[in-house]
């Protein structure tokens, strides 16, 4: 779907910016990455909305692999404390 219609964006065209930026964009930044600018404004929440819905699965797989990985550490100190006892 356009979401802007001064640059002629979609959707897609958005997030694929934010899946393959490595670091945190702006909505400035997702003009500039397309090659274009914010004209009348209009589409700055829309394209901060898509933003968001594309990160929190990015940001959820990192949180649940953070929780694995304290899991698994925990583990590995209470087997080398029963180790030493």
């Amino acid at each position: 779907m356009i979401v802007c219609s001064c640059n002629v964006l979609t959707d897609h065209d958005v997030r694929s910016v934010v899946q393959t930026a490595e670091d945190p964009l702006t909505t400035s930044d997702v003009y500039g990455c397309l090659g274009c600018s914010r004209q009348c404004g209009r589409c700055a929440r829309t394209i901060k909305r898509i933003m968001n819905e594309t990160m929190e699965p990015a940001d959820a797989a990192i949180a649940a692999a953070g929780d694995g990985l304290e899991r698994r550490a925990a583990t590995l100190d209470f087997q080398l404390a029963e180790e030493a006892a």
